[in-house]
């Protein structure tokens, strides 16, 4: 296992345990994020510091992405609300961090394999289409297969749907976060977290790819992944 993926797993699990337990109550409430924050910004910007210009490139387009979008997603569609109100400084740069570390996965995943371990999926989502439980999921399941089938990185974008589920179960379960079980604005219904949330992931890296094809001036599908 890599020291990338070690930091990464590490940063998440116990990141997110330090932030929503406040280390076990051992630090106070009012400041249990500021170590985390300051954590993942020293991370990130110690591999900017050390990479090259693709990759810093795709963190810059991580950042710029993905926090408008939280900040959408949690103040205005008010589809999840952290556990503090407002969105963690912690949160853009962890992004990177699990984007990175599912593309790691991706690299070892042969590209016939991207459908087949979506396949799970497909009898939960049926699951709570049927209870009424999560009615979302049909739409988010066929968002990330269509990334999957058509998308330029395919592996990547199964391997999200795993690891950003895994993620999501690890933060919800901590409260770092809570998902609203009825979506504002659609009049579908969501698990806490959404099976299928990764199809969010899934959006937002192939907005991170297009953007290095286009800074790079290569075709998408040939951006490293």
């Amino acid at each position: 296992m890599g020291g990338r993926v070690v930091v990464y797993v590490a940063t998440i699990a116990i990141g997110l345990w330090w932030s929503a337990t406040a280390a076990g109550g051992l630090v106070d409430e009012t400041h249990a994020e500021w170590p985390v924050n300051l954590w993942c910004w020293l991370v990130f910007g110690r591999i900017f510091a050390r990479t090259d210009r693709t990759e810093r490139i795709e963190m810059l387009a991580v950042v710029a992405l993905a926090t408008p979008m939280e900040l959408f997603f949690s103040e205005v569609w008010l589809i999840y609300e952290y556990q503090r109100d407002f969105m963690p400084l912690f949160v853009p740069a962890g992004h990177y961090f699990l984007f990175d570390l599912g593309r790691r996965g991706a690299n070892r995943l042969r590209t016939s394999w991207a459908m087949p371990i979506l396949l799970p999926f497909v009898p939960m989502v049926a699951y709570g289409a049927w209870t009424g439980e999560d009615t979302s999921g049909v739409i988010m399941l066929v968002l990330v297969l269509a990334f999957t089938a058509r998308g330029p990185q395919p592996r990547l974008y199964a391997t999200m749907a795993w690891a950003a589920l895994a993620m999501e179960l690890w933060g919800t379960y901590l409260g770092n976060w809570v998902w609203a079980s009825e979506v504002p604005w659609t009049g579908l219904t969501a698990w806490n977290p959404p099976l299928l949330v990764g199809a969010f992931y899934c959006f937002g890296d192939l907005l991170v790819n297009l953007c290095v094809a286009k800074f790079e001036g290569a075709p998408p599908d040939e951006v490293p992944a």
